[in-house]
């Protein structure tokens, strides 16, 4: 019998982006509800190839690297993908930075890969496990 792989999704909480700061005006109409509902896509798409998926959302702060690196403490993960809402912000940067090093504390057996939107979430975690 094979076990599942284990991944985490690593986001941002989506209630506490600001959609109207200048960072998402290339995405209009894009709200906390349309995010959540991306990523919940995204865990029922690996869930559905046989993956057992978890999401790990945090805030923009130090809080954001307590909450990642308990995830990571608790259970081992095969991949962790870190969301396009953390990569591909500006403001962000330190943030991601942040994430990278905290999963390669805890997790350096684990793979990385990267979404480009959710929809495509499945597609990078394939790529790499």
């Amino acid at each position: 019998m094979t076990t599942s792989k284990h991944v985490l999704i690593v986001g941002l909480q989506p209630q506490l982006i600001d959609f109207s700061a200048p960072d998402f005006a290339a995405f209009p109409g894009l709200n906390a509800d349309k995010v959540l509902e991306g990523l919940n896509t995204g865990v029922r798409s690996l869930a559905a190839l046989g993956y057992d998926a978890s999401l790990c959302l945090t805030d923009f702060g130090d809080t954001a690297e307590d909450v990642l690196r308990n995830e990571l403490k608790a259970k081992k993960y095969d991949c962790v993908m870190v969301g396009a809402g953390v990569r591909t912000v500006d403001t962000h940067f330190l943030l991601f930075e942040k994430i990278i090093n905290i999963i390669h504390e805890y997790a350096p057996d684990a793979r990385i890969c990267f979404n480009t939107k959710p929809s495509d979430t499945a597609d990078a975690v394939k790529r790499w496990v």
